[in-house]
């Protein structure tokens, strides 16, 4: 798909515009990367990976619930997401993978255990990071995951696979459409209102469209059990969450994910939604932090 800027994206993220921006800057290989890495310096480094709409902001509440029982934390906006850089690049798991890889590499953060937290379309992102740098990963959580859902005829992913149709359907429909399927995310109607007005915010940067429909083309949301059934089999340490009522990646899809990943733990946050850390951060460190403790340390290649 051709890149192109909508009439709502009316800011461009510049050397002098991100100088009042919240977080910090990194130049990697392909384009500036939007990150914070807080929290107690002596603590073990929580990496985690979003959604496919979702900026940095988004994991706040579950940060500060781990750097109070210790933890450092590392988020970062995906490329096309938050203040990130949007790239002109195909928008599939290599590039953010690659992003992941280069940013715990530059901040010298390779050398020390590492828990890697992935939701939604993160969780894709982090079983391919998984699988890629194994020896730099301690423990791996997976929460709602995407890529359960069998592939239909008349899927969305599969429209959008021609180029021209994508670009129509972003261009002229792409920022009501994600706006419906934020609505979907949380079940909490005032989290809902902040999520969606916290996502459209960082939408108003030129290529934020391309961006995301970019990645509906290249990064597969459905069929993705292979990937599973790999991960279950690195032997990594995992620990695999869910809400009850999440209505983007149901409920019914849980006992397949176990099935394939194997996890050591498993739960389900009761009267939750699709964005468990967003929604339940409480819930979602009281699982992580007892999960990670027990088996910090790196694991052999």
């Amino acid at each position: 798909m051709k890149y192109f800027v909508t009439s709502g994206e009316d800011r461009k993220l510049t050397a002098d515009s991100r100088n009042a921006l919240r977080g910090s800057f990194i130049e990697l290989s392909d384009g500036v990367t939007h990150y914070e890495l807080t929290g107690p310096e002596d603590g073990d480094v929580v990496l985690m990976a979003g959604g496919l709409t979702i900026p940095l902001f988004y994991w706040d509440g579950l940060v500060s619930e781990l750097h109070a029982r210790g933890l450092r934390t590392l988020t970062c906006s995906a490329y096309g997401r938050g203040y990130s850089d949007r790239v002109q690049a195909r928008y599939d798991e290599t590039l953010f993978t690659r992003q992941l890889a280069e940013l715990t590499g530059r901040l010298g953060l390779t050398a020390r255990p590492l828990h890697l937290v992935g939701t939604s379309m993160g969780a894709l992102v982090s079983m391919t990071y998984a699988a890629q740098y194994r020896s730099s990963v301690s423990t791996l959580t997976i929460v709602g995951p995407a890529g359960l859902a069998k592939p239909r005829l008349a899927s969305p992913n599969r429209l959008l696979r021609s180029d021209l149709l994508a670009g129509v359907v972003a261009r002229r429909r792409g920022l009501q459409l994600l706006q419906g399927h934020l609505g979907h995310n949380v079940r909490d109607p005032e989290l809902g209102a902040k999520l969606t007005e916290m996502v459209l915010g960082s939408l108003r940067f030129e290529g934020s469209l391309y961006a995301v429909f970019d990645t509906l083309q290249h990064l597969p949301f459905t069929g993705r059990d292979d990937l599973f059934r790999r991960t279950g089999a690195l032997g990594i340490p995992t620990l695999l969450l869910w809400g009850d009522e999440d209505d983007v990646t149901p409920l019914v899809q849980f006992d397949t994910a176990r099935a394939l990943l194997k996890p050591q733990k498993h739960h389900v946050i009761n009267k939750c939604g699709h964005m468990a850390p967003y929604e339940r951060p409480r819930d979602v460190a009281d699982q992580l932090v007892s999960f990670v403790s027990a088996r910090a340390g790196r694991l052999d290649s």
